[in-house]
């Protein structure tokens, strides 16, 4: 897929009318399409779409309940939802409007209509998620913030509930950074935050993973639908990576070099739990890192010891 061109889905039970918006569409814009509500709450939910272009008289599940739907998920309540239907009374649109979509437009439709009005909704969506990109970033290190963070972790566990699958969590801080400070100046402390997120960010590169600055020395790393192995796996290239960067710490009882400790934990949420406990978790086990040694990562010992911490 054009990472350049945005996506839109459409979502329509009569095939026709699909087969019409993509002619009109396509030259410019990925399209993806469903035939229902139900389908299209999932193709939403897996792609992430650009703007939704929603039919309302369905069967099963009506394209007001879509998006309403839509608009109550933080996975997608700001993809843009433009109603296209048949329906042409005003009160029609007003409960379309009042559900979340951000247009409105009748069947028949016109094509340069349609074309302008997706145009305009696309620029301001573009718009929307470079400011947003912005505001979810680290000044500092570049990479995603506090904020990022806590959005991700949300939607991520949300999403873990629905689909029983496991997530994990890396709380990660830089050993005796204080230390570093004193010794070396702050501005050398920036750079070496610097090094640190940039490498860690490097090491965490599978789809959906996420690394962030959690605040201070100390950042996060969320790992959906990944089991302890493979937690431990990341935790031991961070770590390694780390340590491969060779910055000098001359006051680091240590190790001569900048090291990490990193606490993690392992879930497989249900709605006994909450996510604040998933990081209360990984921070206990962050401190018991920095108690046995530092430079190192702990772990819950075992699935029953990890789930016990939640209840």
């Amino acid at each position: 897929m054009n990472q350049d061109r945005q996506t839109i889905l459409i979502v329509d039970d009569t095939p026709i009318n699909i087969r019409m918006l993509s002619e009109l569409l396509m030259d410019e814009h990925e399209i993806l399409f469903a035939t229902s509500g139900e389908d299209g709450l999932k193709r939403a939910l897996q792609e992430r779409p650009d703007l939704i272009l929603l039919d309302i008289m369905m069967p099963g599940m009506d394209g007001y309940e879509v998006c309403r739907r839509l608009k109550e998920d933080p996975a997608t309540r700001d993809i843009p939802v433009i109603f296209v239907t048949a329906l042409v009374q005003e009160a029609d649109e007003a409960k379309g409007l009042a559900v979340g979509a951000i247009d409105y437009v009748t069947k028949p439709i016109s094509a340069p209509i349609i074309k302008a009005r997706v145009h305009n909704h696309l620029k301001l969506k573009r718009y929307q998620d470079m400011l947003a990109g912005q505001a979810l970033l680290d000044g500092l290190t570049g990479i995603p913030n506090r904020r990022r963070f806590d959005e991700t972790l949300q939607m991520e566990w949300h999403r873990a509930q629905r689909t029983g699958n496991e997530i994990s969590l890396l709380m990660i801080d830089i050993d005796h950074f204080k230390r570093y400070n004193d010794t070396y100046g702050h501005l050398a402390g920036d750079d070496c935050l610097t090094s640190v997120a940039r490498t860690m960010a490097e090491v965490v590169h599978r789809g959906g993973d996420l690394v962030t600055r959690y605040g201070g020395e100390e950042f996060a790393c969320i790992l959906p639908e990944t089991g302890s192995s493979g937690t431990r796996r990341v935790a031991d290239k961070i770590r390694a990576a780390v340590n491969s960067l060779q910055i000098p710490h001359a006051d680091s009882p240590v190790a001569s070099v900048v090291t990490v400790s990193i606490g993690g934990c392992t879930t497989r949420p249900d709605e006994r739990r909450d996510y604040d406990q998933l990081v209360a978790c990984a921070d206990r086990n962050l401190y018991r890192a920095k108690q046995t040694g530092r430079n190192r990562a702990c772990f819950c010992e075992d699935d029953e010891a990890c789930t016990s911490t939640f209840i």
